[in-house]
C-alpha cells in the first residue's frame, strides 16, 4: 500500500478496535487480540503449556478476568473494570470481599502527580490484587465499608504467542516483534502492531530477499518464550526489531542493537538522519531486544519507537488512548520502518567493471549534466560515488553513509550502472586481481 493517509486511516482504526481488550501476559484478551490481528494477516498460533521450561523462567499459570468492582455503602461502583481494563492490576488474584476504606487503600493504586489519570499496573509474580484509579477519584472516597470484588482465574493454561512469516529468496531471516500483553494502551502497545500489520501487507505483494518473521508475543516471557523454542535456528536472524511506541507525535527513536554496528543498526541511523530523530546506544534495560542481546544470543535486534518508553508523560497510563496516536505518526512511523526494509532488501557489493579511469558515460546515456539538468545532479553524483566505491569490499550503504545520497537514488544508479554494462554484483564475480578485471 502506498496511499499513507489510507494506511493511517486503518491503522488507527485498528488501534480503535483492539484498545478495549483486556490483555496480559496471558489469557482470552491475547487470544482475541490475535484473532483480530489474522484477519488482515495469517497467524500461527501457538499455545505453550503453563509449566513448561523455557530458558531460565518457566510458562506461569493463565489469567482471565470477567468482571471487577469497588461497591460504596450505596451500591455504586466507585471503581468499575467495565471502564477500562486499566482499573485491576494486572494478575490480580481472586477477590470477594467487604472492608473498611482504610483496609482497602493498601490495594489502591494512584498517581499522585497526574491525578486525573489511570495507572497501568501488573502484579504478575506477586500472587495478590488491586486497583488503579485516579488521585481526583481517590480523594472522593469516604470513610466507610466497600464491597470489593475480583471475578477472575488464575489456574494451569497456557502463554499464547503468534507468528507471521513472509518467504523471502532467502532463509536468513529479519524479525520483527510486537508486544500483545498491554490493555489499553494504544501508543505504547497497539500502534506498534498496527504498524507491523501495514509492513506485513506491503511486503506480501512482493517476493523479498530476505524471509520476514514477525512475532506477536507478550513482553519478556513471550520473546524468552519464542528463543526457548527456536534456540536450534535463531542463527538465521540476521536483521531485527522491536516495534512499540509508534503512535505518537514525538520524534522517531532508534535504540541500537547490543553490538551497535549491524546493518540494521546502520540501515535505520541512515534513514532516520532525514528526518527529526534520536539514536541511542544499546541498555540492558526496555523492551525486548534486550532478550534478543542478552549475551548468550547477541543478535541484531534494536528497538524502534518514536517517545521512547517512559519518555512521554501518558506512559502507562489511561491517557494513553487513542485520541494519542495519530494516523499521521502512524503513517510516518510505517514510512521509515519500509525505508529501512528497503535498505536490508536493497544493499549489495558491487564491482566496477571499467575501474581504470572513469569511464565514458555519455556514449552509454548515462551522463547529463549537471549544470544543465540541475534535477538530476542527485543522480549524476550517485553514479560518480558508485563508480568509485565499487571495488568489492564497499557496501551501496557504505557509499551511502560516506557520501550523504540517499539509499535509494544509489539503487537506482545501481541499476542503471548495471544496464549499462559497468557494473556486477561482487558475488557475481570471480575472484581476481584488479589487473585481471581490466
Amino acid at each position: 500500500m502506498n496511499d499513507p493517509d489510507r494506511a493511517g486511516k486503518e491503522m488507527h482504526a485498528l488501534v480503535e478496535r483492539l484498545h478495549p481488550i483486556c490483555r496480559s501476559m496471558t489469557g482470552d484478551g491475547v487470544r482475541r487480540t490475535l484473532e483480530i490481528i489474522g484477519e488482515s494477516i495469517p497467524l500461527d498460533v501457538h499455545e505453550v503449556p503453563t509449566g513448561t521450561q523455557v530458558l531460565d523462567w518457566t510458562v506461569p499459570q493463565e489469567w482471565n478476568i470477567r468482571d471487577a468492582y469497588v461497591k460504596d455503602a450505596s451500591g455504586r461502583r466507585v471503581i468499575d473494570f467495565a471502564e477500562t481494563p486499566l482499573h485491576v492490576v494486572g494478575y490480580s488474584t481472586p477477590v470477594e470481599a467487604t472492608m473498611p476504606l482504610s483496609q482497602l487503600r493498601e490495594h489502591l493504586h494512584t498517581l499522585p502527580d497526574q491525578p486525573g489519570l489511570v495507572p497501568y499496573r501488573t502484579g504478575y509474580y506477586a500472587a495478590n490484587w488491586g486497583f488503579c484509579l485516579s488521585e481526583d477519584t481517590l480523594r472522593e472516597l469516604q470513610d466507610g465499608e466497600y464491597e470489593v470484588r475480583i471475578d477472575a482465574t488464575l489456574a494451569d493454561g497456557h502463554l499464547t504467542y503468534a507468528e507471521h512469516v513472509v518467504p523471502g529468496e532467502l532463509d536468513d531471516e529479519v524479525i520483527i516483534v510486537c508486544h500483545t500483553c498491554h490493555p489499553a494502551l494504544a501508543n505504547e502497545t497497539l500502534a506498534g502492531i498496527a504498524v507491523a500489520v501495514q509492513l506485513a501487507q506491503a511486503l506480501a505483494e512482493s517476493r523479498p530477499r530476505h524471509t520476514y518473521r514477525f512475532v506477536f508475543a507478550p513482553g519478556t516471557i513471550g520473546s524468552i518464550t519464542w528463543l526457548a523454542r527456536n534456540r536450534n535456528r535463531v542463527d538465521r536472524i540476521k536483521h531485527g526489531f522491536v516495534l512499540a511506541c509508534a503512535g505518537d507525535p514525538g520524534r522517531l527513536t532508534y535504540k541500537r542493537s547490543r553490538r551497535g554496528d549491524t546493518l540494521i543498526d546502520r540501515a535505520a541511523a541512515h534513514v532516520l538522519s532525514t528526518r527529526e530523530h534520536e539514536l541511542l546506544d544499546f541498555t540492558p534495560y526496555g523492551y525486548d531486544e534486550r532478550q534478543f542481546c542478552s549475551p548468550g544470543f547477541n543478535l541484531p535486534v534494536g528497538l524502534l519507537t518514536r517517545s521512547p518508553n517512559e519518555a512521554y508523560p501518558e506512559y502507562h497510563t489511561s491517557a494513553d488512548d487513542p485520541d494519542l496516536v495519530t494516523p499521521e505518526a502512524m503513517a510516518d512511523t510505517l514510512a521509515a520502518v519500509r525505508e529501512i526494509v528497503e535498505v536490508l532488501e536493497g544493499n549489495r557489493t558491487y564491482l566496477n567493471l571499467q575501474p581504470y579511469g572513469e569511464p565514458q558515460l555519455g556514449k552509454r546515456g548515462l551522463y547529463r549534466s549537471p549544470a544543465l539538468h540541475k534535477d538530476n545532479k542527485q543522480h549524476q553524483m550517485a553514479i560518480l560515488w558508485i563508480l568509485n566505491y565499487s571495488d568489492g569490499d564497499h557496501s551501496l550503504l557504505d557509499i551511502a553513509e560516506r557520501s550523504a545520497i540517499p539509499f535509494t537514488a544509489l539503487v537506482e544508479a545501481a541499476r542503471a550502472l548495471s544496464e549499462g554494462g559497468l557494473l556486477d554484483e561482487a558475488s557475481r564475480q570471480p575472484s581476481q586481481s584488479h589487473g585481471e578485471r581490466a
